[in-house]
Formats: structure tokens, sequence, C-alpha cells
């Protein structure tokens, strides 16, 4: 039996921002348009046909920066609850915690995390200040601008490095030229990067090891996953690229294939886990987050990232991951959808009505 609910599910309208997405030079087979944007919004009527199966009436809009409209077509529609799955208007990532807070003052439920989580997880640096004050693992980094001026000296870091746009997510900006093993390879990288972008850089220590992510649900992990780099050639690090994610039938995208549930001894399963819901929790994370960490040679976890609202499209690694819990993708946007209605159905002034 169908709930009876409205459920809106706004998106990023997809558009490109960058010349190039995957963070090294262009050649003829480059693709220009954001594929990880372009890929969410073509699987909608997917995502629309699974949630129908639980209620009465779903529907979808596109967002971009006619502010106006999408108050008008939000307030028109008047939910019951918004799955929010908006990343960043007209490719602007800052504008995701935006309109999470949009949202919240016009009084809608939503979905996944709220303004300031969004916010602090996207800027990388600020989310290490936190990880790294609450007593959490994560790599010493150091932050670059554009045009800075700085020394070897100034790069107080152990090699490797590696190097990331401070605020974007999707592995956008992130090539086998990313991990750099001596101060030229750093110079060499940090001018294409910040020519190519014009954006902060975090310089980051590079730990060799496993890569491993933990999906969060409720407060609660699934399955930890493990990316497989079996088949990459020895020459190129072994990190998750833009091309890996997105650019089908390149070198990264063969061979970094994702193993859920990741074979790990059980005490080092149970203090990853804990790790990643203490890093979920000291970032204030609601409803669902993915915790990408790095397990390094001597058995050592470091927290890389904290992605609040993850893709969860169905061959996304967190639809992955709910897959080897028994929730298959039907039940996970489910799950995700009640997290917000509920929250409704609880608010006392909705139950004076």
């Amino acid at each position: 039996m169908k709930t009876k609910a409205k459920i809106l599910i706004c998106y990023n309208s997809p558009v490109s921002i960058f010349p190039i997405y995957n963070g090294k030079p262009a050649d003829e087979k480059s693709d220009s348009k954001d594929l990880s944007e372009h890929s969410f919004a073509s699987n909608m009527m997917e995502i629309e046909n699974h949630l129908r199966t639980f209620f009465s009436d779903v529907s979808s809009l596109a967002v971009d920066r006619d502010v106006n409209r999408t108050i008008q077509e939000i307030t028109k529609y008047n939910p019951d609850a918004i799955l929010n799955f908006v990343e960043s208007v007209e490719g602007i990532a800052h504008y995701e915690y935006c309109m999470a807070g949009l949202y919240e003052l016009l009084e809608y439920e939503y979905t996944g995390n709220v303004p300031q989580t969004l916010g602090n997880c996207l800027n990388k640096k600020r989310t290490k200040e936190i990880l790294y004050s609450n007593g959490i693992k994560t790599p010493r980094a150091i932050t670059l601008a554009p045009n800075q001026k700085f020394t070897r000296k100034d790069i107080n870091l152990n090699y490797p490095l590696i190097l990331k746009l401070i605020d974007e997510d999707a592995s956008i900006g992130i090539s086998e030229n990313s991990v750099v093993n001596n101060y030229r390879e750093l110079r060499k990288h940090f001018t294409f990067l910040t020519e190519t972008y014009n954006k902060k850089l975090i310089v980051e220590e590079y730990i060799v090891g496993r890569e491993l992510n933990c999906a969060v649900l409720g407060g609660k992990t699934l399955p930890i996953s493990e990316i497989d780099f079996t088949g990459l050639p020895e020459n190129l690090p072994k990190i998750v690229t833009y091309d890996g994610k997105w650019i089908e039938g390149s070198t990264y995208y063969n061979y970094t294939k994702p193993v859920c549930p990741a074979n790990i001894e059980e005490s080092k399963e149970k203090q990853i886990k804990e790790i990643a819901v203490d890093a979920y929790n000291v970032l204030g994370c609601r409803d669902y987050a993915r915790v990408d960490i790095r397990l390094s040679d001597d058995g050592i976890p470091y927290v890389i990232e904290v992605n609040p609202n993850p893709d969860v499209s169905s061959d996304s690694g967190f639809a992955r991951a709910a897959a080897a819990s028994g929730k298959n993708y039907s039940e996970l946007l489910f799950t995700i959808t009640n997290f917000a209605l509920q929250r409704k159905y609880d608010d006392p002034k909705n139950k004076a009505v």
C-alpha cells in the first residue's frame, strides 16, 4: 500500500563551468561536460519510478540560479518532503548548502544534511580541522591559493603529496598527476590546477595503502567497500580519479573496481566503522553520508573525506553498500525519503493541525 505523501525530488540542472574536469591537460578524447552531473540527471526517471512504488505523488525539479522560479515551483507543488539531490547550482558547489537553507526558510522538510554540515564538508580544510580537533586521524595538509608565492621550505609535509581542489567533489580535478613526489612536480601541477580552475588547493600527505569507503545510513554503518586497483599500471598512483569515476574505457575506469563487502579482518573492520561513525557525528551529519578512509600499510586508518549527501544513483558505491546489507535500491530511496517524512510527522506544529 502506498503512503499518501507528495515527494519532490530536487536536483541540479546539469551545466559545465570548467574547460576540463579530469584534472589533466585536455586531449582530443576529453569531454568538457561535467559527466557527474549529466550522469545523475539521466537517472531521474528511474528514481521517480522507484519512489512511486511507495508514495502516491512523486515529481522532480531541476534547480538552477533562477531562485524565484525555484521557490514558485516548490511552493506550488507543496511537498510533504523534498528529496534533496542538489549538489551545486549551475556548477557552483557553494550553493549546495544555500539550497538546504532555502528549504528551511520555506519550512519544508528535506532529506540529508543541514546547511552547516554541507558547508563544512565542502571545505576540505575545515573538515580536517574539525576531525583533528576531535581526535580523528586525517593526513597533514596545507592550503595554497592561486598566485600564492611559496618556496620549497614552505611545504613542511612529507612526500608523496596529493593536490586537490579545496571545495569540489565528484573527484573533479583529480588525475594521476595529483600525486607528486617532489617539489618540482608539485610546482608544475600547482600551476596547472590554479590556471585551469582558479581555486584554492589543499596539499595533503598521500597515504600509501588501501582505499576504503564506509557508507553511513541513519547513523549506522553499511558494509565497507574497497577500491581494487588490480591491473592498474605500476607507474600510476592508486587513487580514485575523475576518469575512474566517470570516463568509461579509461585506464582508471577499467582498473579501479569497488569490492563490497571489503575483505578486512574483523577487529580492523570494527575500528574503521567506529571511526566512520565518529566522523559522521562530529561533522553533524544527518540521514546519510560516506566516509572515505585510507588504511596505511602499517594499519592506521586516516579519514580523507566526509561526503554528506553522497551520490545514491543505482550504480553508486552507496547503493552497492546498501545492497550488500540486504537493502535493494527501492528500499534505499524509501529509507532516505522517510527520514524527512518522519521529521515532518514528528514536528509538534504538524501534530497540532
